[in-house]
């Protein structure tokens, strides 16, 4: 009886049934995913490639933007390459200690992207409210210290989610309804009590997401007064625009997490379970996917260190012809 007990609280592993209602329809589903996951890795590593080797990036806007895209490729590839498997393959067991590893990089690097866009929000508050002290202000070591604490705060507060889980005995199957390992999912499929993991849950989206986008909101509050205060409507416009493609990044990242967070709670019965998983893929997929495309879009540097680097193609090959 006790050997059947400690089975009952560790089990050997899960099975990720991928989007319940639309398994005849996971190959087709497949697709847009895989397009995506390949434009955000070739997008966030082309980026990196261009901050890293390009001496007119190495300024702190676009250090912020290369932690933004480790971590957009991190938090991607964390679930994307297994959800591919299970679309496929029908490779759908996963192992119960990979499951929590997975669990962990998942909440981590969600928790790191949105510390990252308040800090690039801070980044364009320093930019546009005092910019004969931008560069002092945000030194090297100053810009090191505030990547680092951001990952260090994720991971502290995303470390109880591993241990509250695996303390709970699972006796209630072991086939999670999703793509990838999420908290509240695998915490579903235990017979104990769940209730604090739901607390914690919810007390780490308020202390991530909630002390987040406080500070957004009050650093774009300081950035509008800025602006407005500015005498001519160019430098309105032209202050204004270098806010662009952090805007469109803010919305992109907060949406559909928005919509996840609200619908699970709000809507749990009125909305299928195949959209809640599909939006919660989206929520993990349409940053990665986005933010490469709308900063070479948006961001003059960016696009100059493009064309530059493909006309030097184009001129090699027009001299080996």
């Amino acid at each position: 009886m006790l050997i059947l007990n400690k089975t009952e609280l560790n089990p050997a592993s899960f099975i990720l049934n991928g989007i319940p209602g639309l398994e005849v329809i996971h190959l087709w589903i497949s697709f847009p995913f895989c397009s995506m996951y390949i434009v955000a890795v070739v997008g966030n590593c082309g980026l990196l490639y261009l901050i890293r080797y390009e001496d007119s990036l190495h300024r702190p806007m676009y250090y912020f933007l290369a932690m933004l895209s480790l971590t957009d490729l991190v938090m991607c590839s964390s679930t994307i390459p297994k959800a591919l498997c299970i679309f496929w393959f029908h490779l759908k067991e996963i192992g119960f200690d990979e499951c929590l590893v997975q669990m962990f990089f998942i909440h981590t690097f969600t928790g790191m992207e949105s510390g990252v866009l308040m800090l690039m929000a801070f980044d364009r508050y320093v930019a546009i409210c005092y910019p004969l002290r931008y560069s002092t202000i945000l030194t090297n070591p100053v810009i090191a210290k505030a990547g680092f604490s951001t990952f260090l705060r994720g991971v502290l507060l995303i470390i109880p989610f591993t241990f509250l889980t695996k303390r709970l005995p699972y006796c209630r199957g072991n086939i999670i309804h999703h793509t990838y390992c999420d908290h509240m999912s695998v915490a579903k499929l235990s017979c104990g009590h769940i209730k604090v993991n739901a607390i914690y849950g919810l007390m780490v989206a308020l202390l991530i997401g909630g002390f987040d986008i406080l500070c957004i909101t009050v650093s774009y509050t300081m950035i509008l007064r800025a602006v407005v205060s500015l005498s001519s409507p160019e430098a309105q416009k032209k202050a204004f625009s270098t806010c662009t493609a952090h805007i469109c990044a803010i919305v992109f990242s907060y949406s559909p997490a928005f919509f996840s967070f609200f619908s699970h709670r709000f809507g749990g019965h009125r909305i299928p379970p195949s959209c809640h998983i599909i939006m919660a893929n989206i929520y993990l997929l349409l940053p990665p996917t986005m933010n490469p495309i709308v900063y070479g879009v948006k961001t003059k540097q960016i696009r100059d260190c493009v064309i530059s680097i493909l006309s030097g193609f184009k001129n090699i090959k027009s001299h080996s012809i």
